[in-house]
C-alpha cells in the first residue's frame, strides 16, 4: 500500500488501521493531511478485502483542529475553497463501502471532530474531549460541522456547542450520542480492536449493504428507504449467496465460513 508521510497504516486480518502522525502539531489537519486521505481513499474504496477501517491520532490528540498557521493568510475565496476541499474529502471518507470507526483518543476539536463525524462510528478513551470552538477565532466550522453535528446529537447540543466553544468530556458524548461507547484510556487501543474484530467477523456483505442503505436513507423519505432496504435484504438470498451461508451454519449450529 501507499507510503505517505502523515498517515500511518497497518493492515492486518481485514482491518485497516490508519494513524494520523503529525503529533508535533497535535495532528492538525493541513493540505498535505488532505491529499494524503484522498489518496487513500481512492486506493482501499475498491478493496473487497477491507472488512473495518480504524482511524486515530498519534499522540495525546485524535486531531486538535485545522492547521491555523496555515489558515490565517487566506483570503475570503481561499478560505471557501479550503472548507470545501475538507468537505469533499470527509464525504469520500464517509462513502467507503465498509465501516470506519473513528478511535478518539484524546482532543477531536474543530475539523478534528468534523472528521470523526464524518466517520460510521466514535468510540473514546475516557480522556477523550470534543469540541468546536472555531467562534472563539471568529471562525465558524468549514468541513461540515454545522450540518453533521445536529444530525448526530439534535439541534439543541449541537448549537450549545457551536455558540459556546466548550470542550465536552466522552461521558457528556456518549450521553448526547456523539459517540457509541466509552473505554478507559489504559486498554482504548485493545478495546477498539474487539469492537473491529466483531465487526469484521460478521457477513462482510451484509456489513457494506447495511452501511449504504442506512447512509443512503438518511436522505430519503421513509418509504424510500424501506423500498431500499427490501432490494437490499432480497440481494443476500439465493444459492451460494451469503445469506444462505449464515443461515445454514445458524440451523447446523455452527460458525459460518464467509468469503
Amino acid at each position: 500500500m501507499t507510503n505517505f508521510e502523515i498517515l500511518k497504516l497497518n493492515n492486518a486480518d481485514g482491518i485497516l488501521h490508519v494513524t494520523i502522525s503529525r503529533p508535533q502539531a497535535l495532528n492538525a489537519l493541513n493540505t498535505a493531511f488532505f491529499d494524503e486521505l484522498d489518496q487513500l481513499v481512492a486506493k482501499v474504496k475498491h478493496d473487497e478485502d477491507i472488512r473495518v477501517m480504524i482511524l486515530t491520532g498519534e499522540g495525546k490528540a485524535f486531531v486538535a483542529g485545522a492547521d491555523i498557521a496555515e489558515m490565517v493568510t487566506k483570503t475570503t475565496a481561499q478560505g471557501t475553497a479550503f472548507g470545501l476541499r475538507g468537505q469533499r474529502t470527509f464525504y469520500s471518507l464517509s462513502q467507503l463501502p465498509f465501516p470506519v470507526i473513528a478511535a478518539v483518543n484524546g482532543f477531536a476539536l474543530g475539523g478534528g471532530l468534523e472528521l470523526a463525524m464524518a466517520c460510521d462510528i466514535r468510540l473514546a478513551s475516557d480522556k477523550a474531549k470534543f469540541g468546536q470552538p472555531e467562534v472563539n477565532l471568529g471562525l465558524i466550522p468549514g468541513y461540515s460541522g454545522t450540518q453533521r453535528l445536529p444530525r448526530l446529537v439534535g439541534l439543541g447540543d449541537a448549537l450549545f456547542m457551536l455558540f459556546t466553544g466548550e470542550m465536552i468530556d466522552a461521558a457528556e458524548a456518549h450521553r448526547i450520542g456523539l459517540v457509541q461507547k466509552v473505554f478507559a484510556a489504559e486498554t482504548f487501543a485493545e478495546d477498539v480492536m474487539k469492537v473491529a474484530r466483531l465487526i469484521a467477523s460478521k457477513g462482510p456483505q451484509a456489513v457494506r449493504k447495511v452501511k449504504r442503505v442506512t447512509r443512503a436513507g438518511q436522505g430519503m423519505s421513509f418509504e424510500q428507504g424501506c423500498a431500499l432496504e427490501a432490494e437490499y435484504f432480497g440481494f443476500q438470498f439465493g444459492p451460494r449467496s451469503e445469506g444462505e451461508k449464515g443461515m445454514k451454519a445458524f440451523l447446523e449450529k455452527r460458525q459460518p465460513q464467509w468469503d
